[in-house]
């Protein structure tokens, strides 16, 4: 299956191998022109609704970028890729110019999917994420997702300030050279998604304001600045473009779309999915997942697959931590029946009210396990702490062993952050490489984030938290995949083998057609959980969170998958240990 080079009104388009149609959507530009490398300047045609056009005699790596009103010269915000930095000039790219190996390959279901999210720039670029997909693969896991690659500012960045959606970042390599690792991972049978931010731009970089104010809304706001106005078609044009150009072009298994809670236009994300699905090639899977504080459920009936599980994730780090500090403030309260509403309807907040009396969240009803992502760390969850510490330095190593068999035996999908399945103490911190006034506001704004935080009130404490611009923050960020083998590393790295070889053969296959059966509370932090699979099996967990052990029912006649600690004795005397799971497959066969 040969890759399709994606059709968009936005850019620079190679007609052939001399000839290129540059375009850009500047309503509020006198005049543009084209200036490419050399110092030819060219001056560009306009149409009445703000298109700037011009076919030019140039080939495949031309460096250009557009003279706004002979006075600004900008990159193109649909570059390809730049020759440097966010400021500097763009590069006409064939899109075609890869030749990819592994043209049979159609994706994964699904349901079989195990996501690990990693960083690129911190796991060593594309080379060194390369050589880990063979061990990675081995280990069971199905998927890698990429943080952001948006051209960014600076050489290290956690991508979210990426300001040139459609350019993989200079610092991470060429566009070919991506290619190149997706056409690898597809040759371990891995599936590869990328996270793209829909919602805003990066403070650096973003020119668009000066020629095509229209981009952005003055009567909405978001934490980035003013939204994007999603109602003109030239804007939604620009985003859906860029999505099919990463399915099409570079042949990504998905998406994960950023923070759409803040993407103020509803119909956007229903057009995004249908044009995707429209446009893939029949047999291909391809899934697209949300990140959505509003828990809108109705997204996930039919438009996207999955919704990052944010609800699951704060309840079980509450339960395992004690924190109940920032967000996690409204999951403090009756702790034991949010667990027991999580696993078993997937959202915590379904129209209930958070602490700030607003509610949040629709009804999860009729949405298999499957639509749901869960996660005990991720990007934010590890990089938004001040200190950027991993759960293993915050809890219990048995309370996190029983956590594990639930992330990686239950039904939903799960996901692992790099360094995870090793046991990595190493911090992942938030990092940029902004300069001057920007590095200033940024390194205080993140300090001054924690002022709420008792531990950090007094602003002499806060003035330890590490700088995002300073290369030590990015350096220490950066797992050192060398000490996985080591024997203190051994145990973590056995255990979600054992936990992903379960679920790949007992689980996986029997996902297809799986649902929720509810839950209950059987003692404060623990809860029995069911699901039934596909075939009509029914999937049990038994889980105790808590300090103190539980009473429970008699053991069920069923197969048992896992246990996290050894409770058999315990277990037959109808108790459940603290800081316990077990997980058995209720079969018809096994009886």
């Amino acid at each position: 299956m040969q890759p399709v080079p994606t059709t968009t009104q936005h850019g620079a388009t190679l007609l052939n191998s001399k000839e290129t149609r540059f375009n850009l959507w500047a309503p509020d530009a006198r005049i543009v022109a084209l200036q490419l490398e050399g110092g030819e300047t060219i001056p560009m045609q306009v149409d009445d609704k703000g298109w700037y056009s011009l076919r030019a005699a140039c080939g495949a790596g031309t460096r250009y970028s557009f003279l706004i009103d002979n006075e600004l010269v900008v990159p193109d915000p649909a570059s390809r890729a730049q020759d440097g930095d966010v400021h500097s000039a763009s590069l006409v790219v064939d899109p075609n110019s890869y030749t990819w190996r592994n043209t049979d390959w159609h994706g994964r279901p699904w349901h079989e999917t195990v996501l690990y999210e990693l960083h690129v720039g911190a796991y060593g670029g594309y080379r060194g994420i390369e050589s880990s997909l063979g061990d990675l693969a081995e280990l069971g896991i199905t998927a890698i997702e990429l943080m952001p690659l948006a051209e960014f500012p600076g050489a290290c960045n956690w991508g979210y300030d990426g300001v040139l959606p459609y350019a993989p970042d200079a610092s991470y390599g060429s566009p070919d050279a991506l290619k190149q690792l997706i056409d690898t991972a597809h040759g371990h049978g891995l599936m590869v998604f990328l996270d793209v931010v829909y919602n805003h731009f990066g403070p650096d970089g973003n020119y668009l304001g000066r020629y095509a104010k229209h981009f952005f809304r003055e009567d909405q706001q978001t934490p980035w600045g003013g939204a994007i106005d999603f109602r003109r078609q030239e804007v939604r044009d620009f985003f859906i473009d860029n999505a099919l150009m990463w399915l099409m072009e570079y042949r990504f298994d998905g998406l994960r779309l950023d923070a759409v809670h803040a993407i103020t236009d509803r119909s956007f994300l229903p057009e995004l999915s249908k044009r995707v699905r429209a446009a893939v090639e029949p047999g291909r899977h391809v899934h697209l997942v949300l990140e959505n504080e509003h828990n809108q459920a109705s997204l996930l009936q039919q438009d996207y697959v999955a919704q990052w599980n944010d609800d699951g994730h704060n309840i079980l780090h509450v339960l395992m931590t004690g924190e109940c500090q920032g967000y996690y403030a409204d999951y403090c309260q009756d702790t034991t029946q949010k667990l027991v509403r999580f696993l078993g309807e997937g959202f915590i907040y379904q129209g209930q009210q958070n602490r700030r009396g607003e509610s949040r969240g629709e009804s999860t009803k009729g949405l298999p396990p499957t639509a749901f992502v869960l996660f005990l760390q991720n990007h934010d969850q590890i990089g938004n702490r001040a200190f950027g510490e991993r759960l293993i330095s915050l809890a219990k190593p048995d309370t996190l062993r029983a956590a594990m068999a639930l992330l990686l035996l239950s039904p939903m999908i799960p996901m692992l952050f790099m360094g995870e399945e090793w046991g990595s103490r190493k911090p992942f911190f938030f990092f940029t490489d902004h300069h001057g006034e920007l590095a200033d506001a940024v390194r205080e704004g993140r300090r001054n984030e924690f002022a709420e935080f008792s531990e950090f009130a007094d602003p002499k404490i806060r003035q330890r938290i590490p700088d995002p611009n300073a290369a030590s923050t990015f350096e220490a960020s950066c797992p050192d995949t060398t000490s996985k083998d080591e024997p203190r590393h051994g145990e973590w790295l056995a255990l979600h083998r054992q936990l992903l070889s379960i679920r790949h053969n007992e689980i996986v296959p029997r996902l297809p057609g799986s649902s929720f059966l509810g839950a209950s509370a059987l003692g404060e932090a623990a809860a029995l959980a069911c699901w039934k699979l596909g075939d009509g099996s029914v999937l049990r967990l038994e889980l105790n969170l808590g300090d103190h052990e539980v009473c429970i029912g008699q053991e069920p006649e069923a197969k048992l998958l896992f246990a996290s600690s050894a409770v058999q004795q315990e277990r037959r005397h109808n108790r459940l240990p603290a800081r316990t799971a077990l997980v058995y497959l209720e079969d018809t066969n096994v009886r």
